[in-house]
């Protein structure tokens, strides 16, 4: 039996979620490990939708402990407007279900009040204005506020005088009023009770966990591509979204992971601005992002959209240490006369097998195509190999070779029971 890591091999919105509550139909156990509200999943359960941002996807499932871990960023307003949006629903999320880190982080108004005036001027990446880069800035700086602060509201003014030391600096020096500490605390001080009882020692709990025995599945927001140290910097997230996090955004040790599944679209698509070197500015990625609904589920953002990129997936799945990949939305290629696939790129004139980690020579790099035929028949929908069309199968072996792993999982709707398993990864 093998803990799973479920991490975006590719910008991120790769269709986790649906991947997550497929898998977590086995788990006992879903943690959520890195991120914050800035980044979504679209489930789609007996026809019904739910969007979850920050809550880990296991949630919507009766019977599973859900976790996020200190790796995360947690905004609480947020936290309670995604559970009571949860309750409309039919779904209701409790202490006895839901436990969250006592050292996360929180984010507060003026995290999301400094990512909008950065994102207004010149210097802007594209950022979902959400205040999580912010907030990490805040949590490595070590003058952040955590959860466990608001467990002692005696001590929680000195930490937030310590706060607005650095933050009213900022804001007078872009013109901006500054923040009083009483409104700070008061804030937090009237949403402490209603957050603390969902505070744990999730380190201590996973380990407890671990030990009895449960199956846990670790979930990550966003992809590789968006890692701070190993992504496309600086057009990238604020925290690490390999699958290394997963350890340290939980309080377990990498030993206790034994899978890492990587999520990959059967093309590919990037949120926000930085380099995508097989952008389709033109009718093909018109049409992919109209057929793959490709919008963002927090911002609902259009997606830019492109061919399937051998070169950055290989590099992800060697930052990750991926397993196996979980291809989805293979049923959005269906109807295209040929499918392009990028196996190398061109840069400054000499072909190279990896994407580099400059921006400059990343915005340079010109990909190579191979072009493969594509298939008439549909895949939708499809539950086995024997449903899909000798092209699509070749399409997707195809793939395994450029990117040195196998597919083990096939996803072909975002429907939950659309899917082909070849190897299940609790078992691996």
């Amino acid at each position: 039996m093998a803990n799973v890591v479920v991490v975006g091999s590719q910008w991120g919105d790769e269709g986790k979620g649906k991947i997550v509550d497929w898998l977590s139909e086995q788990a006992d156990i879903v943690v959520r490990f890195q991120g914050g509200h800035n980044a979504g999943h679209t489930l789609v359960i007996d026809g019904k939708t739910y969007k979850l941002s920050l809550l880990p996807s296991g949630v919507v499932r009766p019977g599973k402990l859900s976790v996020i871990g200190n790796g995360v960023v947690l905004d609480p307003h947020a936290l309670l407007e995604e559970i009571a949006r949860l309750k409309a629903q039919g779904v209701n999320v409790t202490p006895e279900n839901l436990r969250i880190a006592e050292n996360v982080t929180l984010i507060l108004p003026l995290h999301q009040e400094l990512d909008a005036m950065r994102e207004s001027g010149s210097a802007r990446i594209g950022t979902t204005k959400r205040g999580i880069g912010p907030a990490y800035e805040d949590k490595v700086g070590r003058r952040a506020i955590r959860l466990m602060d608001l467990a002692d509201l005696s001590a929680l003014g000195t930490k937030i005088d310590g706060l607005l030391a650095h933050h009213n600096a900022l804001r007078r020096g872009n013109g901006q009023a500054e923040i009083a500490a009483k409104s700070v605390y008061d804030a937090l001080a009237a949403v402490a009770p209603k957050v603390l009882p969902y505070m744990d020692s999730v380190w201590s709990l996973l380990d407890e966990k671990r030990r009895e025995g449960k199956r846990i599945l670790f979930e990550g927001a966003q992809g590789a591509l968006l890692d701070v140290d190993h992504g496309t910097y600086p057009f990238v997230t604020s925290s690490n979204t390999v699958a290394a996090q997963a350890a340290t955004g939980s309080g377990m040790g990498p030993s206790s992971i034994g899978y890492v599944l990587g999520i990959c679209k059967a093309y590919t698509t990037r949120v926000g601005d930085g380099p995508f070197p097989t952008e389709q500015e033109n009718e093909i990625g018109k049409r992919i992002g109209e057929r793959g609904n490709e919008f963002g589920t927090v911002t609902g953002r259009p997606r830019r959209c492109g061919w399937f990129d051998a070169v950055l997936v290989r590099q992800t799945v060697r930052t990750s240490g991926i397993d196996g990949i979980a291809l989805t939305k293979l049923d959005i290629l269906d109807g295209f006369d040929q499918i392009k696939v990028c196996v190398g790129y061109r840069l400054d004139g000499r072909e190279i097998d990896y994407l580099p980690a400059g921006a400059h020579a990343q915005a340079r790099v010109e990909p190579i195509y191979e072009s493969a035929e594509g298939w008439k028949d549909p895949t939708v929908r499809a539950r086995s190999w024997a449903q899909l069309p000798a092209q699509a199968i070749k399409y997707v072996r195809r793939i395994e070779e450029l990117i040195g792993c196998p597919v083990t999982l096939l996803s072909t709707s975002p429907e939950r029971e659309d899917t082909i398993l070849m190897r299940n990864p609790f078992e691996s």
